[in-house]
């Protein structure tokens, strides 16, 4: 096992153990997948890829919850130069990512509460995952095909009626990984051009529009006769 696996592992097992849910909610999502490292520097609308999540969510209090998520979909993108090297490399990959991972939610208010009479709420939530990718030749000798990631973000939810609300969730997904696009340090001494930024990590996003179904757990009786 991995040190990365090993990592994941330990956490699952913490989490886990935290949980204990007076709801269970189930949802998915739809939205884009985005990207950032050598090939695009920033933020770049054209490059939004397809994508979409399923997730599980347990409220430990009424601020507070708990969350596993698998969220999968196409990254890529295509060179945006900078300078006459990248405009000679013009690179561009395409790439399917999956990725699994569990964190914590905060909502800002108490938005559980049936006497607001206003039911919506942000959110921040982060935590840890994996991910990986295919799509193209992965070089074993240099990286592994999975990677850690720390997911963090935020949204904004609105309850459309007592089982069934909705949520705009934006977050960033923390890599310390460079080969995202398939491109690091390389040997420049080859003039190629295939080559980045090895000291620069490549990192991704998904933005999407969530649905969720709430399930109420019901106390089983007790025997008044005990």
């Amino acid at each position: 096992m991995t040190v990365t696996r090993s990592v994941f592992l330990s956490v699952f097992l913490l989490f886990a153990s935290l949980v204990s849910a007076q709801r269970s909610e189930v949802g998915f999502g739809i939205g884009t997948f985005n990207y950032t490292g050598d090939l695009a520097r920033n933020y770049q609308v054209k490059n939004l890829k397809p994508a979409g999540t399923v997730y599980y969510r347990s409220n430990i209090s009424k601020v507070v919850s708990f969350r596993a998520t698998i969220t999968a979909g196409q990254l890529g993108a295509k060179e945006t130069p900078i300078d006459a090297f990248a405009a000679t490399r013009n690179a561009s990959f395409n790439t399917f990512l999956l990725e699994t991972s569990l964190g914590f939610e905060y909502h800002f208010l108490d938005w559980r509460d049936v006497k607001r009479p206003m039911r919506y709420t942000p959110y921040l939530f982060a935590g840890l995952g994996l991910f990986g990718i295919s799509g193209y030749d992965v070089k074993p000798e240099e990286y592994s095909n999975v990677q850690l990631t720390i997911p963090f973000g935020g949204g904004f939810k609105y309850i459309i009626n007592p089982k069934h609300y909705i949520a705009l969730e934006v977050g960033i997904r923390k890599t310390f990984f460079d080969y995202l696009d398939n491109l690091s340090d390389g040997d420049q001494t080859r003039k190629n051009y295939q080559y980045g930024n090895p000291n620069d990590f490549d990192n991704y996003f998904f933005v999407g529009i969530t649905l969720t179904r709430t399930f109420y757990d019901i106390p089983c009786p007790k025997n008044p006769y005990k």
